[in-house]
């Protein structure tokens, strides 16, 4: 019996380190694509780990309503080194006294989706690490009588350079969006007013539809 254990655990542990092998050649491939600007893959990268996050369990230092605005996160444009996304805003109300309170308007949303956001797309994607990125912001916006219109009303267009000389674990989240460049144009009570942004490239309606990249790492 104890030849044919043997041979059974040798077995086992061979078909363990194929499956390591391919998955290590799977992911070098994924990288190696990535890095020589492949936009399909890029995309598939970068649908899969947005996917991911939308499941993902929140985290427990990340408050409810910002998880959420990040989970609504939607790829709006690419390029080789860049990513450009858009997540929705809004505000944060609670019932005190019999009545619905604003304890956060959608700017100060905003900059909190903003922070979390960026971190993600700088260090938690899987053989990809773009230059460049791009958060738009958007939430609902109604100017006097008119419709109510979805707007952007902040901005930040960061690279990884000014990513490194943010202290991602002590700096708030006001600091880290100032630091990456955030843009965004508070009113004389501190809501948000909407501001103008470059329309995508129209790459991503040119590409064809994007496949599953699977979340190797």
């Amino acid at each position: 019996m104890l030849p044919w254990a043997l041979l059974g655990l040798t077995i086992f542990f061979l078909f363990v380190t194929y499956i390591i092998v391919q998955g290590s050649r799977a992911a070098t491939a994924w990288r190696s694509a990535a890095a020589t600007g492949d936009l399909t893959v890029i995309r598939m990268i970068l649908d899969d780990s947005i996917s991911g996050w939308r499941t993902q369990k929140r985290p427990k230092a990340v408050d409810p309503e910002v998880w959420r605005g990040v989970q609504s996160m939607q790829l709006t444009d690419l390029a080789a080194g860049f990513v450009r996304v858009f997540c929705q805003a809004h505000s944060e109300q609670r019932l005190r006294d019999g009545r619905w309170i604003e304890v956060k308007n959608p700017l100060q949303e905003g900059i909190d989706i903003t922070a979390r956001a960026a971190e993600l797309l700088f260090y938690d994607m899987p053989h990809y690490r773009p230059d460049r990125i791009q958060v738009d912001v958007y939430t609902a916006f109604r100017e006097g009588e008119g419709p109510t219109q979805n707007v952007c009303i902040m901005s930040t267009v960061a690279t990884r350079e000014q990513a490194r000389e943010v202290d991602w674990e002590e700096w708030s989240a006001g600091d880290i969006v100032d630091g990456l460049g955030g843009r965004y144009r508070p009113g004389e009570f501190g809501q948000p007013l909407p501001i103008e942004v470059e329309p995508p490239s129209g790459v991503l309606e040119e590409m064809p539809p994007p496949q599953k990249a699977g979340r190797q790492r």
